[in-house]
């Protein structure tokens, strides 16, 4: 068995083996980029991150007497031919005071491109200089233990939020806020694992409390009940960060092509009075009400047609309306006015469509719109209004849609939730898996009573290792070699 001393530092220790190893390795070369992004500007920033960042300043600004943080005036020349390529500012960061956590200058010049470029060719005619690969300058933050893997995809995320909730979701991650909550929980593991090595040891010298097993039980359970908790959030946080998938289903020329071209405010879909024009998804990202959403335009569904193209679209919406998480509904006003029983009449609309009421929309949320009031009277736009979950409009006069896009973005606040700093969500399936197993071995370990019969306790004790090292896995202290490259192939060069 493993002392306590032992456990506590055998985890941190193979981290930092692993760290090292990858430090000593990236330490050989001094990576630069541009990292304001491509494109003419008023000023351009090159970012420089190693060893051999300060002869950079050197080379380029010449010597004098530079501090740390402080913005310099200099003219800045090529290293070789001493030729001026322009006059900027420099940047000098000393590790591990820095983003990367080591050595960092940066180089602020007129964002022209050829300007770009002379620096850019200075850099890499020093010995020792490279070009950064997308993602190196973050991965190297990682690797001197200045993000976690949490706070570096949040980082990612909040690179490419184009929401305000994304932003800020991305910027609660990036933030610490989830790496804060699952250290929490791993360190409770790690607390529970040591009395729990200490009851194997100790226990039959009656060196140790009696209820120390019952205390490690105890804690368990909370921990599990709290991680379970936590996974039990609808994947509202993955819903924000990818986009509310939605769906714009109704049978032909209702107006669903109408209803997005109106959202997307732009022709997406061509809009003709003939039944069936739209064969193929369309999709469409949008922003409604700072919610990300991937609105789609679908075939019109019926139960039988002739036309084989347009079975294959019809085909191809019911596959889709499988992985959506919203389902806007469009009806012809002047069909259902028809019926006596308005209600009925929605809850068979889905059917009458061809649709499997307990597969294709098992879990969908609804919205109803009924399109073409204007060719209905007042009095039965009334009745109409008083249905729930309905939202009465006109693709052609537009009456009524902008109150429909507001009733909108409340189903899409409470499809994402509302993200806070004090209550992080979970926004990767990557996260989800690893929590899942981690609640999976706790569980195991609870299912068995040490005291009832006999028990291998070095095999119960292992299963909250496996517990520890799932947390693990989703900050980056353990095992994530093989997941590095999929998370930081999303970032742009010079981050």
């Amino acid at each position: 068995m493993i002392n306590l001393k032992k456990l506590k530092l055998f985890l941190p220790f193979t981290t930092q083996i692993r760290r090292c190893h990858i430090q000593k390795k990236a330490k050989s070369d001094t990576i630069f980029a541009l990292s304001s992004g491509f494109g003419k500007c008023g000023v351009a920033v090159i970012r420089v991150s190693g060893p051999d960042s300060l002869n950079s300043i050197q080379k380029i600004a010449g010597n004098f007497a530079l501090k740390p943080r402080n913005a310099h005036l200099r003219s800045l020349r090529h290293p070789i031919s001493g030729e001026l390529i322009d006059k900027g500012l420099v940047l000098w960061f000393p590790g591990p005071q820095s983003f990367s956590g080591e050595d960092s200058c940066e180089f602020q010049v007129h964002g022209g491109t050829a300007v770009v470029q002379g620096i850019l060719e200075a850099l890499s005619s020093l010995p020792n200089f490279r070009p950064a690969e997308p993602g190196e300058f973050t991965k190297r933050a990682f690797y001197s233990g200045k993000l976690d893997l949490t706070e570096v995809e949040g980082l990612a995320d909040l690179i490419h939020a184009e929401t305000e909730l994304q932003r800020r979701q991305a910027l609660i991650q990036a933030s610490g806020s989830l790496s804060k909550l699952y250290a929490g929980w791993r360190k409770d593991i790690l607390r529970c694992v040591a009395h729990f090595e200490a009851y194997i040891d100790f226990a039959e010298d009656e060196n140790i409390e009696d209820d120390t097993l019952e205390k490690v039980r105890n804690k368990l359970k909370m921990l599990a009940k709290d991680i379970e908790q936590h996974l039990k959030d609808g994947r509202k946080g993955e819903r924000l960060r990818e986009g509310v998938r939605t769906a714009i289903i109704g049978s032909p020329n209702v107006g669903k092509s109408s209803l997005i071209n109106i959202l997307c405010q732009k022709k997406v879909s061509i809009v003709t009075d003939i039944a069936g024009t739209t064969r193929d998804i369309i999709e469409k990202n949008l922003n409604i009400g700072g919610h990300p959403i991937i609105l789609a335009d679908t075939a019109g569904m019926r139960k039988e047609t002739s036309d084989v193209v347009e079975n294959e679209g019809i085909s191809r919406a019911k596959e889709y309306l499988e992985t959506v998480d919203l389902v806007l509904m469009v009806i012809d006003a002047t069909e259902i006015v028809k019926n006596q029983n308005f209600e009925e009449f929605l809850r068979n609309y889905a059917e009458n469509l061809g649709l499997k009421t307990d597969q294709s929309l098992k879990s969908k949320k609804i919205v109803y719109f009924i399109n073409k009031i204007d060719l209905i009277s007042p009095e039965e736009i009334k009745n109409l209004e008083k249905l729930s979950n309905v939202h009465c409009i006109s693709c052609k006069t537009n009456h009524g849609l902008n109150e429909a896009v507001v009733h909108l973005s409340s189903h899409l606040k409470e499809l994402c939730g509302n993200p806070s700093f004090e209550n992080p969500v979970l926004s990767r399936m990557r996260h989800r898996h690893h929590l899942t197993q981690a609640l999976e071995f706790i569980e195991a370990f609870l299912e068995v009573d040490p005291e009832q019969g006999f028990v291998d306790l070095a095999i119960l004790a292992q299963k909250l290792r496996f517990a520890m090292r799932s947390i693990g896995k989703i900050t980056g202290e353990v095992g994530v070699e093989d997941v590095l490259d999929v998370i930081f192939k999303d970032f742009c060069i010079g981050k």
